[in-house]
């Protein structure tokens, strides 16, 4: 980095802690003082550094003032999230530092279509904004968990087994879309922030501009267990080098964080275990179309689909949620069953990946569950690779998802490269 740092460089170094007073940045980065302070004047006249007390430092023969400690200004723009469920749907303000501003969530039903669900959404962002007295143009990005697998390099959804008629669909130009004309807004400076809006988790466009405006809002598009487990690694297990995440609600996926950095296979792919076939699920048909799926018997649907057979009222997972919250004994058996196989599959995952945290979330993530997991865990994984595992349940619950959408747009906007777009954009 030595010579080559940007101003964006500058910024990682500040909001990592790794370099947080002049002083550290010129000894990390070689470069003159002068520099250092050229790049560091962008940085703050884009607003997007602050001042705050000075650093603690030992005492120095020379004397002199304490170096002041330079701040990420997470003030200067919020970002907004949402959480699509196949039957309700959450979105939220949330600041750049991952706390949540406003929130609000209403039932959908993704089975009516991305032009619908998504245009509502749009207009859902808007009204929150309005109502918490928060301006559209500062908002520098939108995040969005779907249940579904994600290509990463489009942004879209890839033969999605709960969302037919989604796949393919072009998700972050018609939110982008939806979002300008339900506020209706200029995007401005505070919420473009130039430097390109981003269509999906590989950055590609997200509609078109006129006029010399600013492009829409940039929208991120990622699975939902993805999101849920980068936004508890991030808020409570930030030093976890392998965190894993399995989300029980009417399907079963999983999220993995490693070193800091959400894993998704060569496509999009990865952590999608429901769909791994158990001996418990043969002849039992699944969503995806095939047979014998860890979903097809271990799934809030699936249990929803036991109990209604058993003369209990339940139509889907959060059904099923609702029931083991009152203590109903016929769903905590079920769940936990459901646990024993869904963690006789997880015994392959930890021997596999060798995490340090093992999460369960979602509808089912309750006592019955949790314990049915472990029973069957333990007893199959290798003891070597759970003899310093941590399995335990949701810290942030529903905004989970949320949270982690926040982060992931967070390091997409404020990452070296795009932050210099972004600076270059502003005329800073």
């Amino acid at each position: 980095m030595a010579n080559q740092a940007s101003a964006g460089d500058l910024l990682q170094l500040v909001r990592t802690g790794s370099a947080t007073t002049r002083g550290d940045l010129q000894r990390v980065t070689g470069l003159s003082r002068a520099t250092v302070g050229q790049r560091l004047d962008r940085l703050f006249r884009a607003g997007w550094l602050r001042e705050g007390d000075a650093a603690p430092s030992a005492p120095s023969p020379q004397g002199g003032r304490p170096s002041v400690r330079l701040e990420f200004d997470d003030r200067h723009a919020i970002v907004l999230a949402a959480d699509l469920e196949t039957r309700h749907s959450r979105a939220a303000a949330l600041s750049l530092t991952g706390d949540v501003l406003a929130e609000t969530s209403w039932p959908v039903l993704l089975s009516e279509g991305p032009e619908h669900v998504l245009g509502e959404l749009g207009a859902r962002f808007a009204r929150l904004l309005r109502d918490e007295g928060l301006d559209p143009a500062s908002v520098c990005g939108i995040g969005v968990a779907v249940p579904g697998p994600v290509d990463s390099g489009s942004g879209t959804l890839v033969d999605p087994p709960i969302m037919s008629g989604w796949g393919g669909f072009d998700l972050s130009g018609r939110l982008a879309r939806a979002f300008a004309e339900a506020s209706g807004s200029v995007r401005g400076p505070a919420g473009g922030s130039g430097g390109g809006a981003a269509g999906g988790s590989g950055g590609g466009a997200a509609g078109g501009f006129e006029g010399g405006a600013l492009p829409p809002v940039p929208v991120l598009v990622e699975n939902d267990a993805n999101l849920m487990a980068y936004g508890e690694q991030r808020t409570g297990w930030p030093e976890c080098r392998a965190f894993a995440l399995v989300k029980v609600s009417t399907g079963i996926g999983a999220g993995v964080v490693v070193d800091g950095t959400v894993y998704r296979g060569v496509d999009g792919g990865a952590g999608d275990i429901g769909h791994i076939r158990v001996p418990a699920g043969e002849g039992l048909d699944c969503m995806c179309g095939a047979q014998g799926c860890l979903a097809a018997v271990a799934s809030g649907r699936a249990l929803a689909a036991r109990l209604r057979a058993a003369g209990v009222p339940a139509a889907s997972g959060s059904d099923v949620r609702a029931l083991l919250a009152e203590g109903h004994p016929e769903a905590a058996g079920l769940a936990r069953q459901a646990g024993r196989q869904v963690g006789e599959v997880l015994a392959t995952v930890v021997t596999l990946l060798n995490p340090g945290v093992l999460m369960i979330a979602g509808d089912l993530a309750g006592t019955p569950f949790l314990t049915g997991v472990r029973e069957l865990l333990y007893q199959r994984a290798l003891p070597r690779c759970t003899a310093h595992l941590d399995v335990v349940t949701s810290r942030l619950g529903d905004r989970a998802a949320l949270v982690g959408a926040a982060h992931l747009v967070v390091e997409h906007l404020y990452a070296p490269g795009r932050a210099e777009e972004r600076l270059t954009a502003l005329g800073v």
